[in-house]
């Protein structure tokens, strides 16, 4: 496909805006950004007139669950979670991918062109995450890169999922996990799938994409992966405020949100719409999430837009959702 967009108020990747800019598509790629004068447009290249109109690049949806489970189907289009599996590092995403799930179509309409597709977080190692492109007819044809990343799930989820089951042993079936996979690697036989990739965690090859709400439970994510040495990604990461200073301090990534919605588990009791720009503010690595379906993927774009008014002069002021508490320990 060869196009060029022309007259917009075109915003790159890098870089100023540019009024009247001119983007310049050849064989499906952007091959040139920049000033109308600067980019010629190639005789019998198809323009789109954009004036009065924002170019942006296409959105990333950093965790999101399109085709695992799909919209409409019910328990037959519900393939989140592997049932009684606590160590599913050998799962993939990928393999559960349904390109024809109506999300994708949702991503679309509200520009997001990459995302990353995870595993549920009933089990405490649910398995290897995929980044695809949110259109295609197979989801071999989607794919980015695969795996991205392994999921894993710390509180109340894995809690609720197996009876009886505790924080501790959560952290425990985490931990024996890696102890089995460090006294792999000496011997590879018999070879196991789940170990392998959890090696390659491990050689820090893959990052640890760890589904976390609690400040408590941040904590034992963040204890877990100094005592493995892997790289850590919190994804969630609803009280992260509260920690905003360490994870900076330690250059731990937060996906943050979904932050449209209501506070339907005991977890998010003190979620605040705050909490991306209080992390943001303390120098920290911040991607925004809808968790589609959770909030539908479209919707991505308000959750980033979105603002609080402030709160200065309130007298009902909870200091585990507020930017203040972090922002003042500083």
């Amino acid at each position: 496909m060869n196009v060029a967009i022309t007259g917009g108020h075109v915003v790159p990747v890098d870089g100023a805006p540019i009024d009247g800019g001119t983007v310049l598509i050849a064989g499906g790629r952007i091959v040139a950004v920049g000033s109308a004068a600067g980019i010629p447009v190639p005789a019998e290249t198809p323009v789109l007139d954009a004036r009065g109109q924002w170019v942006l690049p296409g959105f990333v949806e950093a965790h999101a669950h399109m085709g695992i489970g799909e919209e409409g189907e019910g328990d037959l289009g519900e393939d989140l979670n592997e049932k009684g599996e606590r160590d599913g590092a050998r799962l993939r995403a990928l393999d559960g991918v349904n390109p024809a799930d109506l999300g994708f179509i949702d991503a679309l309409s509200g520009g997001v062109t990459t995302a990353v597709i995870l595993p549920g977080s009933a089990n405490p190692i649910g398995g290897q995450a995929v980044a695809v492109k949110t259109w295609g007819r197979t989801a071999d044809e989607m794919v980015l890169r695969d795996p991205v990343g392994v999921k894993s799930a710390l509180g109340e989820n894995p809690k609720r999922s197996y009876e009886g089951s505790t924080r501790m042993g959560t952290a425990a079936a985490i931990r024996d996990a890696f102890l089995r996979a460090r006294e792999y690697r000496g011997r590879r036989d018999p070879f196991d799938s789940g170990l392998e990739v959890l090696i390659r965690v491990l050689d820090r090859e893959l990052p640890w994409l760890q589904h976390v709400h609690r400040a408590d439970d941040i904590a034992t994510a963040v204890r877990l992966a100094d005592e493995f040495g892997y790289r850590l990604v919190v994804n969630h990461g609803t009280e992260a405020h509260l920690l905003a200073d360490l994870l900076a301090e330690r250059d731990i990534p937060v996906v943050s949100g979904p932050l449209i919605g209501t506070r339907s588990k005991v977890e998010l009791r003190h979620r605040t719409l705050r909490n991306p720009g209080v992390l943001a503010a303390a120098g920290e690595r911040v991607a925004i999430t809808t968790d589609h379906s959770v909030v539908p993927i479209h919707f991505l774009v308000h959750q980033a837009t979105f603002r609080l008014p402030s709160r200065r002069g309130s007298s009902r002021r909870n200091p585990r959702s507020s930017g203040r508490f972090v922002m003042a320990r500083k």
